[in-house]
């Protein structure tokens, strides 16, 4: 492995924590004897074709500083390459970072952490999820939050949390289940009438609401979350139990273990890490040890 590391870098990330916390954290990692460049991006696209040609030039791990829309991007640039990623948690959710048992918001301890996964035991291969071309690491979600999403991206106003917020409000207002077509692996098209579907790589989203808290990253499966129809009373009732895991014992909630699912509905849009991947139908399968995670528990 060459001694070169790439910082893959969100400077807007946490309010301006990104910025802040590149700096900590090469600091660490050049103290350990690697060579460090930064790769930043004009956007979104730009970052990650750099990203990507750092990886095609033989880069030792890239680093990612930023939350998990960043880390879902460096995900599209490593992911099945065998180039290792290591993760500076500095975003407002960090479900991703949170899932690998990773330091968050602490950015020197994230580069030790990778500085010791280097120069010892290596990465840990784990599972991710795939959407078509897209990877995803948590969660990839469809229905009522989903539309809250669509919703939020259409506001100009209010900015930050409170444009969702919002969101939430007018959606509840508006509240509809949605009938999807399933296909859960071989078997046959199921109709559902749900509320939701996430199918989670890993537990949570959102920034800690544990939608599918039983999964897993390094077990193959998928543990597939499904709300079903419920009035809007219900929903209210059972959303707080989401931030414990406890909403799965609801006689509205199923979960399903599966290793591949087809997704159909109309209007409805995926989102996977939080980031819109296209409107349904969707296949979206698990690949086992797709990613060299450095420093995960």
């Amino acid at each position: 492995m060459t001694c070169d590391l790439t910082l893959f870098v969100n400077p807007t990330a946490g309010r301006g924590r990104g910025a802040r916390a590149a700096q900590p954290a090469a600091r660490v990692l050049r103290a350990a004897g690697f060579g460090v460049r930064t790769v930043l991006g004009l956007d979104a696209d730009d970052a990650l074709r750099r990203a990507r040609a750092a990886v095609a030039q033989g880069t030792g791990a890239l680093i990612v500083v930023g939350g998990d829309g960043m880390t879902s991007l460096a995900l599209q640039a490593v992911a099945g390459t065998g180039t290792p990623l290591g993760v500076v948690a500095v975003g407002t959710g960090n479900d991703f970072a949170r899932a690998a048992g990773l330091p968050v918001r602490d950015p020197a301890a994230a580069a030790h952490r990778i500085v010791e996964a280097l120069k010892g035991e290596g990465a840990r291969e784990v599972d991710l999820g795939r959407a078509g071309d897209t990877w995803f690491g948590t969660v990839l979600a469809a229905g009522f939050d989903s539309r809250v999403n669509d919703r939020g991206n259409r506001m100009r106003r209010p900015t930050g949390r409170l444009r969702y917020d919002l969101a939430i409000v007018a959606e509840l207002a508006a509240f509809r289940t949605t009938p999807f077509r399933v296909r859960f692996d071989d078997g046959p098209e199921q109709l559902i009438d749900a509320t939701l579907i996430a199918v989670g790589n890993t537990g949570s989203y959102g920034g800690g609401m544990r939608i599918c808290a039983g999964a897993r990253y390094d077990d193959g499966v998928f543990d597939v979350t499904v709300v079903g129809r419920c009035s809007r009373t219900t929903l209210l009732r059972v959303f707080p139990r989401v931030y414990r895991g406890t909403h799965l014992s609801h006689p509205a909630v199923t979960v399903h273990r599966v290793r591949s699912l087809t997704l159909a509905a109309d209007g409805i849009t995926g989102y996977a890490d939080g980031e819109a991947v296209g409107p349904l139908p969707l296949t979206v399968r698990t690949v086992p040890g797709a990613l060299r995670l450095l420093g995960a528990a």
